[in-house]
């Protein structure tokens, strides 16, 4: 079973980044597949640089453990509190491409960035992705 590593990234006023998937209607945490060899906190780490061009030390990473999300798939989940690190998204990029499936072009995994509560969350996010956000204190 493979296991997507994924980010929390909390503001102060309790908010939640999340990252629009391109050419589809939601959004989501910077999160992707564990590569062999990396441990979940490189993993998830390796793609919050990719997705959202963000790098946080380690030491700021809480680990919220391992939750079921697919039949085939498991999530493993940090939480960061963005502190005052994180005022502005502008400065944020998705640095990670994959082929345009009729194209062929490079496009960004994500290619847009927004703070979201927890009701926006369960509009925004994919219907599994949002019930495991919600079933978290963060």
């Amino acid at each position: 079973m493979e296991t997507s590593c994924g980010t929390l990234v909390v503001n102060r006023a309790g908010a939640l980044l999340l990252c629009h998937v391109t050419a589809t209607k939601y959004w989501d945490i910077p999160k992707g597949l564990q590569d062999a060899g990396e441990t979940p906190l490189e993993a998830a780490r390796r793609e919050m640089r990719e997705e959202a061009g963000l790098a946080f030390d380690a030491a700021r990473f809480v680990d919220l453990g391992v939750f079921d999300y697919r039949r085939d798939k498991r999530l493993h989940l940090f939480r960061v509190d963005a502190g005052d690190d994180l005022v502005s998204l502008d400065h944020l990029v998705c640095t990670s491409f994959y082929p345009h499936r009729v194209t062929g072009k490079p496009l960004p995994e994500a290619d847009g960035f927004r703070w979201a509560s927890r009701d926006d969350v369960r509009t925004l996010c994919w219907p599994r992705m949002a019930e495991r956000l919600l079933s978290l204190d963060w």
